[in-house]
């Protein structure tokens, strides 16, 4: 049985280290740190590459306009967004939303590691190939939309992170957003297998 009050405090804790953390030069120039936000007993944990400038100046996940995406992607299945835990593999911005580099990821790595340990979800969401390579090596086009078996049972589930969506609109079958939609949809199906079985 979980206790809630405790993974409540272990979370607080995670994120007063983040807010004073100085283990790579992100911390140098962030205006705020973006832990993460949502329900930490969410069977699913959506984990992107890191914050951009909006998420920046806000300190909240995916709220630019590759946020506004997502949020779209998710109501489409029928997520409610505050229901899941949203994240990301690095807490501090890049300058210019540039990739994170390798020792960026290794310094904050174990920040995500702690938060998947206290939220112990059954799927993780990497949104990105940046978020998809920090679980399992592989090609993002090549692993969406389908489950991989991680460590304690956990099932990686790659997607399209929403800012590729960006730039690239097109609708077409077989575009990267059509895709998604239909990514989307399998993940909800799995997500309500796991609610209904978990009652």
């Amino acid at each position: 049985m979980k206790d809630e009050k405790k993974d409540e405090k272990f979370m607080k804790v995670i994120e007063e280290k983040v807010s004073v953390c100085t283990a790579c030069q992100l911390s140098q120039t962030r205006t705020n740190v973006v832990v993460g936000e949502g329900n930490i007993h969410s069977p699913i944990v959506f984990v992107g590459e890191g914050p951009g400038e909006d998420e920046d100046l806000s300190g909240r996940p995916f709220v630019g306009r590759a946020g506004q995406l997502f949020d779209k992607i998710l109501e489409s299945a029928g997520f409610v967004r505050k229901d899941l835990y949203i994240t990301n593999v690095v807490k501090c911005r890049p300058p210019g939303n540039r990739t994170p580099y390798t020792e960026e990821i290794l310094a904050c790595s174990h920040f995500l590691m702690a938060q998947i340990a206290i939220i112990n979800p059954q799927i993780i969401v990497t949104l990105g190939a940046t978020a998809l390579n920090f679980f399992i090596n592989g090609s993002i086009t090549e692993s969406r939309g389908k489950f991989f078996e991680w460590k304690g049972n956990i099932r990686i589930f790659p997607m399209f992170h929403p800012s590729y969506l960006l730039r690239n609109q097109s609708k077409e079958p077989g575009s990267p957003k059509a895709l998604t939609w239909d990514d989307i949809r399998v993940l909800k199906k799995a997500y309500d297998e796991i609610v209904t079985r978990d009652r």
